[in-house]
């Protein structure tokens, strides 16, 4: 199966140098040049591994990986990094990191830990995830962004799929407000937390043909989709 790889360096020549050599080893490879950027990719679509440099403008690697790991706590995160003290390295897998590779590096030595990695997480990399998700009498469809009701259909923006999806992933459970945001946005401030006031408000009108799905605000914290079966 195709193996999906999210890179964030902001070192262009680096990045551009890895990304040339990942698609050479039959890797599909996105590239984001600060963290921030990355994490809004990473809920974009789905990957199996990701490379993080350290440090990076908008959102540093640790922060970033701190991050993915409330979305996703399998996915194997490789740090790269000019740093080699001790604490930094333990900072590294203390914020969910799987390895580590000081720069400057081989390409053989990334070759070998990227595949060291992928070994570990062979049984979920073959089973694809469902494209077409059942949500109470809808079906979301996760490829095309859209849902599906009967011959109705019902297109949704980037943004409402990505906290949909997320919504989907946690229901029955609450989804804490920064988690969303992070993942959606990047960031987590008063001026994004209104917009995804708006695109609940919005999914909430999309979804009350089916009085089987409640979309809660929980106050302060978060929301909780919910489907009586």
């Amino acid at each position: 199966m195709d193996v999906n790889i999210l890179l964030a360096e902001d070192d262009f020549n680096l990045g551009f140098v890895i990304v040339d050599q990942l698609k050479l080893d039959g890797y599909h490879v996105t590239l984001a040049t600060d963290g921030m950027d990355a994490l809004q990719r990473f809920n974009e679509r789905d990957f199996h591994l990701c490379i993080f440099d350290v440090m990076m403008p908008k959102k540093d690697g640790f922060t970033l990986a701190s991050d993915i790991r409330k979305i996703n706590s399998e996915i194997p995160i490789l740090f790269l990094t000019a740093k080699t003290m001790t604490e930094d390295k333990v900072q590294g897998f203390k914020s969910g990191g799987d390895d580590y590779l000081t720069k400057p590096f081989s390409v053989e030595e990334l070759q070998l830990r990227i595949k060291a990695l992928l070994r570990r997480v062979n049984i979920k990399m073959d089973k694809p995830e469902d494209k077409i998700l059942p949500l109470g009498l809808f079906l979301f469809d996760t490829e095309n962004i859209c849902l599906l009701l009967n011959d109705t259909k019902k297109s949704l923006t980037k943004k409402e799929a990505q906290i949909l999806k997320l919504l989907y992933k946690f229901k029955g459970q609450v989804l804490p407000r920064e988690v969303i945001l992070n993942a959606v946005w990047g960031q987590d401030d008063y001026f994004v937390g209104r917009s995804l006031d708006v695109f609940i408000t919005k999914l909430r009108k999309y979804l009350r043909d089916d009085e089987s799905i409640t979309l809660t605000n929980i106050h302060g914290v978060g929301f909780k989709l919910e489907i009586v079966e």
